[in-house]
């Protein structure tokens, strides 16, 4: 049952909301070595035009998708937008669902401590209640940011896409990973990472109407990178990106941005985003092996890298 004033009818039909994505990229697409070339998760109804709210990588390049809706009816679907800030991904079924869209909730009213559920397809089998354990800042290798996440245990093995469900049915957040945060009193434990569906407001009309954001772009470099004791470490460059054509090594620490200390991933993400728009020129100071060196990146519009459609 989901929030103590809906039935059991109630309920199915608010799950009914939840769709299987599937989806297939080219070989060639950028992404395909790291998140394969098909990707599944899951997608939730948002609205009476058959667009559909997901997590963005599982539709990035994709060159087909379908989604399953509930009566296991296979539908195409259309790729509409991805936003890198976020992480979200919009699609259109390409046929009417035939069900009532989730009502969009309210992600700051959850805290620490308050019970909610987490759903993929497959109705009430599919439905596992859980507990926000945390929110706050969420850091990704990827130069990925969330001041305010949402981290929820015990953790849902199919996060990619799942639907964070509060009282009345309503859709909190949108399932991204599978992380561990350290929680005082209970050491660290296994949860998901949710985006906060508060997030989407500001730009769901511009993913819509153009695929993108109309936001200026972040300044993109291209690394993977990792933190230990505060020190930033290269991971690894994304081929032919900016960090790499720059002269970036694997392995390399970030010391300096502008000539500023890095504190932490956080901090070096927000020191580079300050710079200005995709385009700035970035300037770093690097430790490679026993060496400081200065290196200045030309940053890109990550949209411009991968192939992402783009509509007028």
């Amino acid at each position: 049952m989901i929030g103590p004033a809906y039935a059991q009818q109630e309920a199915e039909e608010i799950l009914k909301a939840i769709v299987k994505v599937k989806s297939t990229i080219p070989s060639e697409a950028r992404t395909a070595r790291i998140l394969g070339t098909t990707r599944e998760g899951h997608g939730v109804l948002i609205d009476s035009e058959g667009h559909i709210l997901t997590i963005g990588y599982l539709i990035l390049e994709a060159a087909s998708i379908e989604v399953v809706d509930q009566n296991a009816k296979t539908i195409r679907a259309t790729y509409i937008g991805y936003d890198h800030r976020t992480g979200f991904g919009i699609l259109r079924a390409d046929e009417d669902l035939g069900v009532t869209p989730m009502e969009l909730g309210q992600s700051s009213k959850i805290k620490e401590g308050d019970p909610v559920l987490v759903a993929g397809y497959g109705g009430a089998d599919a439905v596992q209640g859980v507990r926000v354990v945390s929110r706050g800042e969420f850091a990704g290798y990827w130069e990925y940011l969330l001041d305010n996440a949402i981290y929820t245990a015990p953790p849902y093995s199919s996060y990619g896409g799942a639907a964070l469900i509060g009282p009345g049915g309503k859709l909190l957040g949108i399932g991204s990973i599978f992380t561990t945060k350290t929680i005082s009193g209970l050491g660290i434990i296994p949860c998901n990472m949710f985006i906060p569906i508060d997030l989407l407001r500001s730009i769901l009309d511009d993913l819509i109407s153009t695929g993108r954001s109309q936001k200026s772009p972040q300044p993109w470099l291209g690394i993977h990178v990792e933190e230990a004791h505060g020190r930033v470490f290269v991971l690894r460059l994304t081929s032919g990106g900016p960090a790499e054509r720059a002269g970036l090594k694997t392995g390399d620490i970030v010391l300096t941005v502008g000539k500023k200390p890095v504190e932490g991933l956080a901090d070096f993400y927000r020191k580079v985003w300050s710079l200005g728009k995709a385009g700035v020129k970035v300037p770093l100071g690097v430790l490679h092996n026993i060496q400081i060196r200065d290196v200045v990146v030309q940053s890109e519009d990550r949209h411009q890298y991968f192939n992402i459609k783009t509509r007028k």
